[in-house]
């Protein structure tokens, strides 16, 4: 049977991701700053829960998933093996997905390591299961928006840091924008609610999973992919002129 070719293509990169030293410091990193945001309050407050790294997530991500998807498109592009790559008998959609895939799942297994933080959980305490659930799916869509958004920077430029600069900033207003609307208008909250990343993954990590919250992470990501796929498309047809 024929391998399709976006499964190729995510393997090939998730190769290159465990081989890589640099996602190794950046999964270390992670664990440690993951850490300290739980474990600096964990024992002051008395309370054995998860809140407070849920609740540092959205920022965390936004600083450490554009570092690892900073290579997706810009590398090659720098490299020049994008153009052999988009010459070769495969489809955009094909290339994006792949390289997508690869990087969402490795994104996700940063979060491998931290069901340590539940089990300390419960050692320490008897924590409510609902809330942890609901913040790990909570993760694993935030996840998949924040890498789209990842991925679609990388396919913008060949400069890795300008990669950086660009997801981490979409990011963050994301994960940053229901902090400022304590004097806005209340119509003007409920926009600024409605495309906050943070406030619909804070809603699902509460262990409530609504619909609007869901299709807002699959809206996000998918709008990203399908740019991305528009973006890659635009250089493929450059090469051809």
């Amino acid at each position: 049977m024929t391998k399709k070719p976006w499964r190729v293509i995510m393997r090939r990169e998730l190769a290159a991701y465990f081989a890589s030293p640099v996602a190794y410091i950046v999964g270390c990193l992670f664990l440690v700053f993951a850490g300290w945001m739980l474990f600096s309050t964990f024992f002051i407050a008395g309370r054995a829960e998860l809140r407070q790294f849920f609740q540092s997530l959205p920022v965390i991500y936004s600083i450490f998933i554009p570092i690892l998807t900073m290579r997706v498109f810009s590398e090659e592009k720098r490299s020049g093996t994008i153009e052999t790559l988009l010459t070769l008998p495969v489809t955009v959609r094909d290339v994006v997905l792949g390289k997508y895939l690869a990087a969402l799942l490795f994104s996700l297994s940063l979060l491998v390591p931290t069901l340590f933080y539940v089990l300390a959980c419960y050692i320490f305490g008897t924590p409510d299961a609902g809330p942890i659930i609901g913040g790990y799916l909570g993760a694993i869509f935030l996840a998949a928006a924040y890498t789209a958004i990842g991925v679609f920077a990388s396919a913008l430029t060949k400069n890795q840091i300008v990669a950086v600069f660009i997801s981490f900033a979409i990011c963050l207003v994301l994960s940053l924008m229901g902090s400022f609307m304590v004097l806005l208008p209340a119509a003007l909250v409920r926009l600024l609610t409605f495309i906050s990343a943070a406030s619909h993954f804070d809603s699902i990590a509460r262990g409530i999973v609504d619909s609007r919250d869901v299709l807002y992470f699959a809206s996000v990501t998918a709008a990203f992919i399908v740019l991305t796929v528009q973006v890659v498309q635009n250089g493929r047809r450059g090469l051809s002129l």
